[in-house]
């Protein structure tokens, strides 16, 4: 795959516009975008930035993230607290977030989100109140593992880092991870899947594959 380089500005830019035109293939009311890549990318700092420039553009914008859809820590470390393939597979709560993001959001849905359901710190659910989003108001998702669930986004961005990058932008404590993003990598193909790809190696030089089609 060719990729360009492009500054986070121009990037950002590109992307609100693509958003600001995008219609939902399920012919409701709320596009969904994807922010997909490994906790060493920058996910929530491109999501925020597209969501603060759809805003500016007088589009409503809500940013998800996955870290607020954490399983239990019962269920996280039932094969203890560093395995790979639990964290690839189990972590994520993927039922909640079609239960209480993606299925309101369908044709036809009540637009009432909850934003975010388990806080990994306390082990306790986050009792947030939920957000009803307005007719056109565009849902971002921001996190790891994002393709191979079927969740119906209408724009996916993956943010790819290099092997060393990935390596070298995980925190010590996580490099346990790596082999489950490989795995990620292999199963899913989200540089494949994607309709934009965003190469994210150094945090002041990214690189694109361009704008998606259409």
């Amino acid at each position: 795959m060719r990729l360009e380089a492009i500054s986070w500005e121009r990037l950002t830019g590109a992307l609100v516009r693509s958003a600001d035109g995008l219609k939902a293939a399920d012919g409701g009311p709320w596009p969904k975008i994807a922010v997909d890549g490994a906790s060493a990318a920058p996910t929530g700092e491109l999501a925020a930035s597209v969501a603060d420039g759809l805003r500016a553009r007088g589009r409503s914008a809500l940013v998800v993230s996955t870290q607020g859809f954490l399983r239990p820590a019962s269920l996280r470390y039932e094969y203890g607290k560093q395995d790979p393939d639990t964290y690839y597979s189990g972590w994520f709560d993927t039922g909640a977030l079609w239960r209480e993001v993606f299925g309101p959001l369908e044709a036809g849905g009540t637009g009432r989100v909850l934003p975010d359901l388990w806080d990994p710190v306390t082990d306790r659910a986050t009792r947030s109140p939920y957000q009803e989003l307005p007719e056109g108001a565009v849902l971002i998702v921001e996190g790891p593992f994002l393709f191979g669930h079927w969740f119906p986004f209408d724009l996916s961005i993956h943010m790819r880092l290099s092997p060393g990058a990935l390596r070298r932008g995980t925190d010590p404590a996580e490099q346990w991870t790596l082999p489950a993003v490989r795995r990620y990598e292999e199963e899913a193909a989200p540089a494949g899947a994607a309709d934009v790809v965003v190469r994210a190696d150094h945090p002041r030089h990214p690189a694109w594959s361009g704008p998606p089609p259409g």
